[in-house]
């Protein structure tokens, strides 16, 4: 079987991967950065996402050979301009720190009134081959900050943002509920209909 690899060494992105390559009929073996414990890291030094889901796509193309797809993801706050937008992740200044990152934003819109806490997630998603051929789709999800966090799932900031036509935030939704609108999901299912067009095998020939 072909082959496929995914710049992230987090399981259930892979899962939720396979999972629309396979309802879009694409039969590739979908592999983890992780099958690559000898390819380092890229430094995400775009200043958008989606030239950081490039980025990364083709850095993890040429170190292995193999068609590569990444993705590049964060919040953007109206009226903040798009921030924290591709700084998201590192906010409050240390990457990964969610709780941190969460009470900054929000004490940075304290006194922002409801009617403007318009706010997206928005994502990038990346597939790059090894000849240099690359290819980007994005996805939106739209909604409104509250202004204390609800729900304990999900992570980032999905405590916070409500989705339009929504009266949870997305950490009160369910898995099924979250990815259905999701912007990483739709994202990649913009992005599968590429994969099965441009990468061998995928359409099982």
């Amino acid at each position: 079987m072909h082959r496929l690899v995914l710049a992230t060494r987090n399981a259930h992105k892979v899962t939720e991967l396979r999972a629309i390559l396979g309802r879009a009929g694409i039969s590739l073996e979908l592999l983890g950065a992780d099958a690559f414990p000898e390819v380092p890291d890229v430094r995400e030094t775009g200043v958008t996402f989606a030239e950081n889901a490039l980025l990364k796509a083709h850095a993890l193309a040429r170190a292995t050979g193999l068609p590569a797809v990444a993705d590049d993801s964060g919040l953007c706050v109206d009226v903040l301009g798009g921030a924290p937008g591709i700084f998201s992740a590192r906010w409050a200044g240390k990457h990964g720190d969610d709780q941190a990152n969460l009470d900054l934003l929000l004490a940075q819109l304290s006194d922002v009134p409801d009617e403007h806490r318009g706010a997206h997630f928005a994502c990038a998603a990346a597939l790059a081959l090894p000849d240099g051929t690359e290819r980007v789709t994005e996805g939106r999800l739209h909604g409104t900050l509250r202004r204390a966090p609800a729900g304990d799932g999900g992570f980032g900031y999905d405590p916070i943002l409500q989705p339009t036509e929504s009266d949870r935030t997305c950490a009160e939704l369910t898995p099924d509920e979250k990815n259905a609108i999701s912007h990483r999901g739709l994202a990649f299912r913009a992005l599968a209909p590429l994969v099965g067009e441009l990468v061998p095998g995928a359409r099982g020939d």
